[in-house]
C-alpha cells in the first residue's frame, strides 16, 4: 500500500488518510475521494492530500478485519460488519468464553498491521456481549498476510463454552456451633448461583460433621440423581486427611487436588466419586461474592473439565479485589468504606402520583413493601455507605428502613423533581466513595450479582466514567457513575435522572449486556404490578 502526500491532481481513488477541509465541506479520514471531491479540494486552494491507495494483492481494511473475524469465529460467538477496520465479535449464548492464548499470541505476532484482543479466558459472559475485537491498523494489507492470520485462528482460537443445565446435589455438614440458619442461607445462595448458570439444586442433606456420617450420606445417594455434588464443611478443610476428603476415598472416591490461588477460595478441595465432581465448598462461598468456587463450579456448569493442574494455574488473577469480591475485610473486623469503596443511592423520595393516592414503595410485592426488597438487594452487595433519599412520606420510609445500616438522607425539595433527590443523596455519601450505584426504590426484580458485575466491570475498566447494564439493546437501572460525575448530576434541575447526562457522554460511558429483565422492570402504575404479580396490588397485612 502506498501512503504518503500526492498533488491533489493524483489523488482521485485513493483514500483520505487525515480530514481536509474545502471550505464548509469536510473530508474525513477514509474517504476515497473521486474526481468532483479532487475539484472541490483544489478549488478551495488545498495543493497536496495524505493518502493511502492500495496496491494489487491488497485488502482494504474492512475486507481483511471481516476476513479475519469470519475465521475467528467458534461457537457460540458472531461477528458484527467491519468498520473502519473493526470488526467486533461477541456471544450468543451464555457460558464461559475460552480463547487458545498460544493461538492468538501466534497470530498477533505474524505483523503489526494484525491485532486481536479479547476478554480474557473463562470470563463468564452473556448474548450479545463483546467478547473480540479485530483491528487492520493500516488502511489496506496485503492479502496474503490476511490469508496467513486466518489459517492461525481456524480452528477454533476463540469460541464461548456454554452453560449447560447440571442437577446438582448439595450436602451440608453441621457442628453445635453453626446456626440453622447460616445453613439456611448458604442454600439460599447456591440455589441463585445455579439459577444464573441454567442450573438446579436437586436435593440437599443436613448431617453431622463427623466421617462416619459423611460416609452413611454418601452411601446413600443415587449419582445418577445428580450431576454435581456440592459439599459444605462445618470447619474448613485443613489437611488432605480431613472428614471430607477422607469419607470421600473411603467410599470409593478419589481426591484430585486440595487448595487453589484464589484468595478468597483458598481452601477448595476438588475430587471425584462414581464419575461425578465434587467440589468441598470453601466458607467463603457462603457468600453471594465472587470467590474460586464460582470459577470451578462455572466450568463444571460449561463442561469443561477440571484438573487439579487447572487450579493451580488459576493464581494470575486469582486475588479478587477486596472491594468488590470479599464477604468481609481481610482484618476481621468492620471498617468505614475508604478510598475505592462504591456507594449506593437510593431514590425513594417521590410522589408517585401516576401510582395512585397510595405510596408505590410500599405496596405489597410477595408479601412485603417494594422499597423492602430494594434495600435488601443493596445491602446484599454493599462495600460503601447505603444513602436513602426520603421526601414523600418520609416517616413510613424511615420506618421501613428502622434497624438497617443504611443512612438516611431527608430531601425538602423532592417535589422540585428527581433532580433535587440525586442531589441530596450523593451529597450525603462521604467523601472518599470512589463511585456511587443510583437506584431506584421501586426496582424489586433486580439481581445482586448484576451490581456485583458492574462493580466489578468498574475495577476492569477504569477509563470509563459510568457503567450502564444494558438488556436486550436496552439501558437500564441501576448505574453507577464515578466521583468525577458527581458535580455535573448535582447540577442537574427539575425532573431529570442522571440518564439524560450519560446519553451525552455516550464515549465515556461502559455498556454491560445482562440477563436481568429486572433492569427494566420499574413498577410506575399500579396496573404494571398488577400485571407483574399477578393479582390486584392491595394493603399489607396488619
Amino acid at each position: 500500500m502506498f501512503f504518503g502526500r500526492v498533488p491533489v491532481s493524483e489523488a482521485e481513488g485513493a483514500v483520505l488518510a487525515h480530514q481536509v477541509r474545502a471550505g464548509e465541506t469536510a473530508f474525513r479520514k477514509g474517504h476515497r475521494l473521486d474526481g468532483a471531491d479532487c475539484h472541490a479540494l483544489a478549488a478551495a486552494g488545498v495543493a497536496e492530500v495524505t493518502i493511502a491507495r492500495p496496491e494489487p494483492g491488497d485488502l482494504s481494511e474492512d475486507e481483511a478485519a471481516a476476513q479475519l473475524a469470519e475465521a475467528a469465529l467458534g461457537p457460540g460467538l458472531r461477528a458484527d460488519p467491519a468498520f473502519t477496520g473493526r470488526a467486533n465479535l461477541f456471544a450468543t449464548e451464555a457460558g464461559l468464553f475460552v480463547p487458545d492464548p498460544a493461538a492468538i499470541d501466534a497470530f498477533n505476532l505474524i505483523d503489526p498491521d494484525l491485532t486481536l484482543a479479547t476478554l480474557p479466558a473463562y470470563r463468564r459472559v452473556v448474548p450479545g456481549e463483546m467478547v473480540a475485537t479485530v483491528k487492520i491498523i493500516p488502511f489496506a494489507v496485503p492479502g496474503a498476510l490476511v490469508e496467513a492470520g486466518c489459517r492461525q485462528l481456524a480452528g477454533g482460537a476463540i469460541r464461548v463454552a456454554p452453560f449447560r443445565p447440571k442437577r446438582v446435589a448439595l450436602l451440608s455438614l453441621r457442628l453445635p456451633g453453626l446456626k440453622e440458619s447460616v445453613i439456611d442461607k448458604t442454600r439460599r445462595v447456591m440455589e441463585e448461583r445455579l439459577a444464573a448458570l441454567g442450573s438446579h439444586l436437586v436435593c440437599e442433606t443436613r448431617i453431622e460433621h463427623r466421617q462416619d456420617a459423611l460416609e452413611a450420606s454418601l452411601a446413600g445417594l443415587d449419582p445418577e440423581s445428580f450431576d454435581i455434588l456440592i459439599v459444605f464443611g462445618a470447619a474448613a478443610i485443613a489437611d488432605r486427611r480431613d472428614v471430607i476428603p477422607s469419607a470421600i476415598e473411603a467410599q470409593g472416591g478419589r481426591l484430585i487436588h486440595l487448595g487453589m490461588p484464589v484468595d478468597p477460595g483458598n481452601l477448595l478441595m476438588l475430587a471425584e466419586w462414581q464419575g461425578r465432581p465434587v467440589i468441598g465448598a470453601p466458607g467463603c462461598a457462603r457468600s453471594p461474592r465472587e470467590n474460586g468456587f464460582d470459577w470451578v463450579l462455572a466450568r463444571l456448569c460449561a463442561d469443561l473439565p477440571v484438573s487439579g493442574r487447572d487450579l493451580q494455574r488459576m493464581g494470575t488473577g486469582g486475588l479478587l479485589m477486596e472491594i468488590v469480591s470479599r464477604p468481609q475485610p481481610r482484618a476481621g473486623e468492620a471498617r468505614p468504606a475508604g478510598p475505592g469503596a462504591f456507594g449506593i443511592v437510593i431514590l425513594a423520595a417521590g410522589r408517585s402520583t401516576r401510582f395512585g393516592a397510595e405510596n408505590k414503595l410500599l405496596a405489597p410485592f410477595e408479601g412485603r413493601p417494594m422499597l423492602a426488597h430494594v434495600l435488601d438487594i443493596a445491602r446484599a452487595v454493599a462495600q460503601g455507605p447505603v444513602v436513602v433519599v426520603t421526601g414523600h412520606e418520609a416517616e413510613k420510609i424511615e420506618a421501613l428502613a428502622a434497624g438497617t445500616d443504611v443512612r438516611l438522607v431527608a430531601n425538602p425539595d423532592y417535589r422540585e423533581g428527581l433532580a433535587t433527590s440525586l442531589r441530596a443523596g450523593l451529597a450525603g455519601l462521604p467523601p472518599e466513595t470512589e463511585a456511587a450505584f443510583i437506584m431506584l426504590g421501586d426496582m424489586p426484580r433486580l439481581r445482586p450479582e448484576t451490581l456485583q458485575r458492574l462493580a466489578q466491570q468498574a475495577v476492569e475498566q477504569p477509563g470509563a466514567e459510568a457503567y450502564v447494564p444494558v438488556h436486550h439493546g436496552q439501558w437500564g437501572n441501576p448505574v453507577l457513575v464515578r466521583r468525577s460525575l458527581f458535580a455535573d448530576l448535582m447540577d442537574l434541575t427539575g425532573d431529570q435522572g442522571a440518564r439524560r447526562l450519560l446519553e451525552a457522554r455516550r464515549d465515556r460511558v461502559a455498556e454491560m449486556p445482562v440477563e436481568d429483565p429486572g433492569i427494566l422492570a420499574d413498577f410506575d402504575t399500579r396496573a404494571a404490578l398488577e400485571a407483574e404479580t399477578g393479582g390486584p396490588a392491595g394493603a399489607l397485612p396488619a
